[in-house]
């Protein structure tokens, strides 16, 4: 088996000036720049066995984090924009779309508002990625709790909840103290009853990635034989075409017909030959919308 994988960069933490090259600074900035999305691990617990600078207040922490992050954009806009004022004078059409995307999200971060909530048409997408902004990236805050709020929350991570849902972003509730003996257990059955004892049904790893693939718009098909089963990641409203293409390019380049089974048909039926018996199969053109779950046979030719 062959599961689907999320990576995570593990940065250093941010502090405040890091815009000016406090702390680790620019060379903080400079790894976060590549990554699809942001999760800022929040401290939401109280206790002095991790030192805290100042009281505990996690929006405070969270608000110092995305100053950072705007005057860092800001700076960046600043240096872009002299070199595009010529071209843009020149006529070039690029430097022209460039500029004034520019002179946009200037405005809002000096608002302080990050730059993904710049207005913008869909054409206008791929310009914003292009610039690379730290605040036009999606944004998940980890309430990292004591390990009796690991199941609700706390006062604390209830208000990061709120600040996150007023802002356009999304947050998740973990104990990173659960988590590190849960790593130590091996036995499944071990960790099931590790979780149950505290009233968890799941792992706050397993729900930070299932946030991360949401916030990412990123679902799963599966391609499943008697040898193998492998996990495909591929963004949400994706053709099936498409889809295969994730596979391999002849794939997508021969494409026949994409034989799908439902994730719930395929487990109630017991596997793929008993789904085929329970006429659970649907052939699948090239236009079809892969579903999160979905279990395909890929048919193509080339």
């Amino acid at each position: 088996m062959t599961p689907a994988q999320l990576d995570f960069v593990d940065i250093a933490g941010l502090v405040a000036g890091a815009s000016t090259g406090e702390g680790l600074g620019n060379q903080f900035l400079a790894n976060i720049r590549e990554v699809d999305a942001i999760a800022h691990v929040v401290r939401c617990f109280d206790g002095t066995e991790v030192a805290h600078d100042g009281p505990l207040d996690p929006i405070s922490d969270v608000e110092i984090i995305e100053t950072e992050l705007m005057l860092a954009d800001l700076e960046s806009l600043e240096r872009r924009l002299k070199p595009l004022e010529k071209k843009a004078k020149g006529g070039d059409t690029d430097a022209i779309e460039m500029k004034d995307m520019i002179g946009r999200c200037m405005v809002v971060l000096q608002e302080g508002i990050p730059a993904r909530d710049v207005k913008r048409t869909p054409d206008e997408e791929h310009i914003l990625k292009q610039m690379q902004l730290l605040t036009a990236k999606p944004m998940m805050y980890v309430c990292n709790v004591d390990e009796e709020s690991a199941a609700s929350g706390n006062e604390y991570s209830d208000r990061v909840a709120e600040w996150a849902a007023a802002h356009g972003a999304v947050s998740v509730v973990i104990s990173a103290a659960i988590e590190a003996e849960i790593s130590l257990l091996d036995d499944e059955d071990e960790k099931k009853e590790f979780l149950d004892s505290l009233g968890l049904t799941e792992t706050g790893l397993t729900r930070v990635i299932r946030a991360g693939y949401g916030l990412l718009n990123l679902i799963t098909y599966f391609t499943s034989g008697p040898t193998e089963t492998r996990a495909w990641t591929i963004s949400g409203n994706t053709r099936a075409q498409d889809a295969a293409g994730v596979i391999h390019s002849d794939f997508a380049r021969g494409f026949i017909s994409a034989e799908t089974i439902s994730y719930d048909d395929y487990v109630a039926c017991g596997g793929e030959q008993a789904a085929k018996e329970a006429a659970k199969v649907r052939k699948e053109g090239r236009d079809y919308i892969v579903h999160d779950g979905d279990v395909i046979l890929f048919r193509f030719n080339v």
